[in-house]
């Protein structure tokens, strides 16, 4: 049985290698009433536990993130949002303006989650046949005329999507308000993107004993789930009851994968299905109950994988969203305990 790491409640510490974020809950999942009262305890919870900041979805089905952005501001001292952004949603200088806004009325930075594409039907809804790579390509210059914007140039810039002629941005954002940038890095073309923007690249990634671990210099992150307990036991059940494997979300799982075009989607779904209990479980993904891979087991067990990952070079991990408090204080224990591990290794 593993020792609980547990007694000390905070997640992350300024000391650890790694920045971590949670996940902010879907509104689709609740009535608008519950949804703002859950958003504000997700997002209480996640700075409680020493979180850098929160995830936020966004796609045709949920509210405005930036919205939810504000809400997480209006209840939080220090919480990074991370705000998911899809560039035909709006236009570039218009998100600007909403990041610089945010900084003025709240003195506060956010991160932000850039987006290629999203579902396809959602795309198809709003008339967008772009290919694949091409949304790539799109997502570059977009940001690239909004990171000028916040960094106070005037810009002119004139490329395959998009035309602007000496555009500046006010109020002005102060440098120390500058967001942080992620991106998705699953593909070649969403890391070769990646690496221009220079954002973080965000992965779904393999086992830790198969996947391949990031080279250069740029940033990584990765997006996982965690259920650890003292025993391997207890966890599968508390996983399992939150995540039940069931018919219906497997056929759900078969029928999104014949309309996603999104490179992770396709990889994590051509894994073969594991035989027994392995602390790499794609059930929640399988049985569309979640968009990551988890972890499960012992907090040793857990924390080895993790471990794992972070002494690749991760330095970004994105969790799924948390039910209740006292598991963001389960997985704080997990990381403390990785991070040692890790060290342990390095040395």
């Amino acid at each position: 049985m593993a020792v609980s790491p547990i007694a000390n409640t905070e997640c992350v510490s300024p000391s650890f290698p790694v920045d971590v974020y949670s996940t902010c809950v879907q509104s689709l999942d609740h009535d608008s009433a519950s949804y703002l009262e859950r958003v504000i305890d997700v997002s209480r919870w996640s700075e409680e536990a020493g979180c850098k900041g929160m995830l936020i979805y966004t796609d045709n089905s949920i509210v405005d993130p930036w919205f939810v952005a504000q809400m997480t501001l209006l209840h939080t001292k220090s919480l990074l949002p991370l705000v998911a952004v899809q560039p035909i949603y709006m236009h570039p200088y218009w998100l600007a303006k909403k990041v610089t806004s945010l900084a003025y009325l709240h003195r506060r930075q956010v991160a932000l989650n850039m987006l290629a594409g999203g579902f396809k039907n959602d795309l198809i809804a709003l008339n967008d046949s772009t290919p694949h790579d091409r949304r790539y390509a799109r997502m570059v210059e977009y940001t690239h005329i909004f990171t000028r914007l916040l960094q106070g140039k005037t810009v002119s810039f004139h490329g395959e999507f998009y035309t602007v002629e000496a555009l500046s941005l006010k109020p002005a954002l102060p440098p120390e308000l500058y967001p942080l940038i992620l991106s998705s890095g699953s593909s070649d073309a969403g890391l070769a993107a990646a690496r221009e923007i220079q954002a973080t690249a965000v992965q779904y990634p393999a086992p830790p004993g198969e996947f391949k671990a990031p080279d250069g210099d740029g940033q990584y992150g990765l997006r996982v789930g965690i259920v650890a307990r003292n025993d391997a036991e207890t966890a599968w059940e508390i996983a399992l009851a939150r995540f039940p494997e069931d018919r219906r979300g497997a056929l759900t799982h078969e029928l999104a994968m014949k309309v996603s075009d999104s490179q992770w989607h396709q990889q994590l779904s051509a894994r073969p299905k594991a035989e027994g209990r392995t602390t790499y479980w794609l059930g929640p993904f399988q049985h569309s109950k979640s968009n990551c891979p988890y972890l499960v087991g012992d907090y040793s067990q857990v924390a080895g994988e993790l471990a794992k990952y972070m002494k690749a070079g991760f330095q970004t991990i994105i969790l799924d969203i948390p039910p209740t408090r006292e598991e963001l204080e389960h997985i704080g224990g997990v990381f403390r305990l990785a991070t040692r591990m890790a060290g342990n290794e390095a040395q």
